[in-house]
């Protein structure tokens, strides 16, 4: 035998000692797939378990209401014959939403809003962006003792807050009123004139403070080694305030100005306890809130009150848009 041929004949055997030695695969376990989870498969899992709950309680708390008001607002109640039936409930498409449109008083409620906010916006943002900047600069000790003091208000209910303001308000109780006429000041708060003024002053009481709290909690973010900056580069505290803290907490000043403004359009409270007050010119059908309220519950026509409800969710789902949309273009316009 040559010496190739041996050489060949030893690889033989080699590789049949290392085909004995293998372990032969299982039947079917080619192509299994692994039952270890991978990382992003665990983490699908986990966020998915941890948003559950929030996504089944906004289901139940808004989708099904919205759901529910858009078709109870595609249906309204109409007498049969003579009218011995009783009303029938059918289906009318649009036109509750034209009824409700169509209204003069539904109408003459959002102008009400509009006043409104022409007054509340600026006083509000405004006050609460003076004080936050004033808690900013105040001394340690100062600063919690404001800031319980600003926010206090807020903590009081709504409805308890109206009616200590209405206490306020009424002649020959209040002894704000008092005080007011023994220094030869005279105002009605429930004429038509200053019904406007007495509920912006009760929403800047209760919410003043809330707004105070988020716009200083954003300053006390800020660098404050630009603030020293500003400072060395001879910079005032006016203009620190104004050129370098309110540019830097603008995203905070967006967010309270779209949430001030879909709180303007969900005005109810204050009115609804100042239409109890003796004279007052605040009527059922004051502000569109009220006017969904009274066709409910006063005339028992749900669709109406479900297409005012929509139309004012609408105006706010719009104003919402337009706000985010200007404070985006004025993020990018800035250099």
């Amino acid at each position: 035998m040559s010496t190739v041929d041996r050489g060949r004949s030893t690889l033989g055997r080699g590789r049949s000692t290392v085909a004995r030695g293998r372990t032969p695969e299982a039947p079917g376990s080619q192509g299994r797939p692994s039952k270890t989870l991978s990382s992003r498969t665990r983490t699908r899992l986990a966020a998915g378990t941890l948003l559950a709950p929030f996504f089944a309680l906004f289901t139940v708390a808004m989708i099904v209401p919205v759901g529910y008001a858009l078709w109870l607002s595609l249906f309204t109640e109409k007498q049969s014959g003579l009218g011995f039936d009783g009303p029938r409930t059918v289906f009318d498409g649009l036109g509750n939403y034209a009824t409700a449109l169509g209204d003069q008083a539904f109408r003459d409620g959002f102008r009400v809003l509009l006043g409104y906010c022409a007054l509340y916006l600026p006083l509000m943002i405004g006050g609460a962006i003076v004080l936050a900047l004033l808690l900013d600069t105040a001394l340690a000790r100062a600063r919690r003792f404001f800031q319980l003091a600003l926010f206090l208000p807020h903590a009081i209910p709504g409805l308890i807050a109206a009616l200590i303001w209405i206490y306020l308000y009424t002649p020959q109780l209040s002894p704000v009123v008092a005080a007011m006429e023994a220094g030869g000041i005279r105002f009605d708060f429930f004429s038509s004139a200053g019904t406007l003024p007495s509920i912006v002053n009760i929403a800047l009481w209760q919410w003043l403070g809330y707004n105070v709290v988020i716009f200083y909690a954003a300053l006390q973010a800020v660098d404050r080694s630009l603030l020293e900056a500003a400072t060395v580069d001879g910079a005032g505290n006016w203009r620190i305030a104004f050129s370098v803290k309110l540019p830097l907490i603008r995203s905070s000043l967006v967010m309270v100005l779209l949430f001030t403004v879909i709180g303007s359009l969900q005005l109810f409270t204050e009115p609804l306890i100042l239409s109890r007050g003796s004279g007052s010119a605040v009527t059922s059908t004051w502000t569109p809130n009220m006017y969904a309220y009274s066709a409910a519950f006063e005339r028992n026509d749900y669709g109406l009150a479900a297409a005012a409800s929509v139309l004012i969710a609408l105006v706010a789902a719009v104003l919402s848009f337009v706000v985010t949309r200007f404070a985006n273009r004025r993020k990018e316009a800035r250099p």
